[in-house]
């Protein structure tokens, strides 16, 4: 048997496997839905403009976060930096990596998300009793605004990512990340694996399939209260049509998650949940980008891009129901990506 048929059952196997332990987890009382919904918003201007289909489509350093298979593509160094206005200056949202290739078929990186709300005051200490009922109740007494602080509630995710090029058509790879959460004095900790493939069957057509927290990610508060993050599998296909130097590369994704969420999802079967997404690149010799998407929480998305000598840069806009009067504002991101591409730097062979 071809040995990537192989690894195609061995990658079923495994879905299976987790589709398994999450049906037996449902009934837990630590499970918590939308635990690891901070990681669920994506990383990279070209990310959001293609409305999050990136499972199959993404081959530079942010396929750290979106499949850690396409980081195996990468020829040369790459540093990644981005920052988010979320919902206008509600959420503040950076990401930064670092990518390295290493000998003919091997890459490594380093990534690190931050999502936060920061400057939320803080009026547990702050009230005085305007009543001298000896009760101190929000509804009739006062503040002392003297005595108001401020803290953040903020989510950092950071990955170790390795990914290998297992022939011309086939790559995998795996990532370690390691989850810190904090809100005022209150913190968490816990760390999940996630493991990806990409295939391409024939040219300009490849799929992909990421499966995140593969075996169930241990949230633990400092509370003594514990939240387990379900497996999610992300699957999506992407081709790329080339017109006399134009590219065009629609994109399609759908993320399976096992944690009973019904109708707060596109579409659902008992307890298993589908979210769709779908983007569309056009391009003009790789040095030009157009970009649209529409993801699964019905958010529109626009974006556009410019290659540079050793420098990428990207931007996306996304807003939610924009007839709506009252509409969250919408999202700004740009992000950059340095290559080093040079001789000296480059991948052997």
């Amino acid at each position: 048997m071809n040995k990537n048929i192989k690894l195609y059952f061995i990658v079923l196997f495994l879905m299976l496997s987790f589709c398994k332990v999450s049906i037996a987890q449902r009934s837990s009382p630590y499970i918590a839905k939308y635990a690891g919904e901070f990681l669920s918003i994506g990383v990279g201007g070209r990310g959001l403009g293609m409305g999050g289909a990136q499972v199959a489509a993404v081959n530079d350093i942010t396929s750290s976060y979106w499949n850690p298979a396409g980081l195996a593509f990468i020829d040369y160094p790459q540093v990644a930096l981005m920052h988010e206005e979320h919902f206008g200056d509600l959420v503040n949202y950076n990401y930064g990596a670092v990518g390295i290739p290493f000998g003919t078929d091997m890459s490594f990186s380093i990534s690190a998300i931050r999502v936060a709300v920061d400057g939320i005051p803080d009026t547990r200490t702050a009230l005085y009793d305007a009543n001298n009922d000896g009760v101190l109740d929000i509804l009739s007494d006062r503040l002392d605004y003297s005595k108001i602080t401020e803290f953040s509630n903020s989510d950092w995710a950071f990955y170790f990512t390795f990914a290998k090029r297992q022939s011309d058509n086939f790559y995998w790879g795996a990532n370690v990340k390691v989850l810190n959460r904090n809100i005022a004095e209150y913190s968490a900790l816990g760390i999940g694996f996630d493991l990806g493939i990409i295939y391409m069957p024939f040219a300009n057509l490849s799929l992909g399939a990421n499966i995140q927290d593969i075996t169930t990610t241990l949230v633990s508060w400092n509370t003594g209260i514990n939240e387990l993050i379900s497996p999610t599998v992300k699957i999506g296909s992407a081709y790329r049509l080339d017109i006399f130097g134009f590219y065009i590369t629609p994109a399609f994704d759908c993320d399976v998650r096992f944690e009973n969420r019904r109708f707060a999802s596109n579409m659902n079967i008992g307890f298993v949940s589908f979210d769709f997404h779908t983007g569309l690149e056009f391009s003009y010799k790789n040095l030009v980008y157009v970009r649209g998407g529409y993801n699964d929480v019905k958010q529109f998305s626009i974006g556009t891009g410019i290659k540079l000598p050793k420098l990428n840069i990207d931007y996306s806009y996304a807003q939610f129901n924009a007839s709506s009067y009252d509409a969250l504002p919408p999202s700004h991101r740009i992000s950059l990506i340095f290559t080093l591409e040079e001789p000296r730097h480059q991948r052997d062979n």
